[in-house]
């Protein structure tokens, strides 16, 4: 049997109101763990400008490891919409060949799938949306792999597609997993809830795991900033969810993913809006 391959599974940075403390953190476990490789399943900034991009680039390129990108909802341009209909990575600057990247690593392969979209005939577009083509495009990936190849998908939504109150949440998500189970992926990794989770989805195509990471941000829902650390031995995953103040593992992760990663309220609490500030750069036509 091969050694077992460690991987760190990061989400949800949102440098803009990113958790320095938990940052440096993470920097010093990657530096003394030294993980074969780096998965970033979205939402590097908060708002999408280009100093939080700037930030998130000087980041993740000073990760001696290799590194995976995803883009998440919060990385697409809010405050320019001309850009984010005809040019919507271009802010991806300093670290363009990481983002959607396929990591092949001896034995298990990361490879990607975009559940963003730049609109949707439904709101909000920050929810996920998986198309037949960007489905296409994973799966033609993980059929050109080496037989016997082990793979883990990284993607920023969860796949579900409907909670248990009939509630759509990632459309595509139910075709998507049916046919990530048939080709027998080891587990979708993916963030944009801000809390861990890790649980097995019934398909049409058989069982598909699912683990979720919590986020490195001040935006924390309910559990505090951390990070998944996985350990691949044969088709076996082990998770262990890190984090500064020490919390079991059991505890950080989730039953049941909700719609969105604003935190909970309490009952009667007003729902305060996002506060719409232009955007520090002007529009490129």
């Amino acid at each position: 049997m091969p050694d077992p391959i460690l991987l760190f599974h990061l989400s949800d940075l949102h440098f803009g109101l990113e958790d320095r403390a938990a940052l440096a953190w993470v920097e010093r476990c990657i530096a003394s763990d030294r993980p074969q490789a780096v998965a970033i399943t979205g939402d590097l900034t908060m708002r999408a400008r280009r100093r939080e991009f700037a930030a998130a680039a000087n980041w993740i390129t000073a990760i001696d490891r290799p590194v995976t990108v995803e883009v998440g909802n919060h990385d697409m341009p809010y405050f320019n919409l001309w850009e984010r209909f005809t040019d919507p990575y271009r802010r991806f600057r300093g670290m363009e060949v990481m983002v959607e990247r396929e990591i092949e690593l001896p034995g298990v392969a990361l490879v990607p799938l975009k559940t963003t979209a730049r609109a949707q005939w439904r709101f909000p577009w920050s929810n996920g949306w998986i198309t037949g083509e960007a489905l296409a495009e994973t799966l033609a990936a993980i059929d050109a792999l080496p037989t016997g190849m082990r793979v883990l998908v990284t993607a920023h939504h969860p796949l579900i597609e409907r909670r248990h109150d009939g509630k759509l949440l990632t459309r595509g998500g139910t075709a998507a997993m049916a046919a990530l189970a048939e080709r027998g992926v080891l587990a979708v990794l993916s963030g944009h809830i801000h809390d861990a989770f890790d649980m097995v989805a019934k398909t049409d195509g058989g069982p598909l795991r699912m683990i979720g990471a919590g986020t490195l941000s001040r935006r924390i829902r309910s559990t505090p900033p951390g990070f998944n650390e996985l350990t691949i031995t044969g088709r076996e995953i082990s998770v262990r969810v890190r984090n500064l103040a020490d919390v079991p593992t059991a505890e950080m992760q989730i039953d049941e993913v909700p719609e969105n990663a604003l935190p909970p309220r309490e009952p009667g609490e007003p729902v305060a809006p996002v506060a719409m500030v232009p955007d520090e750069d002007p529009p490129v036509h």
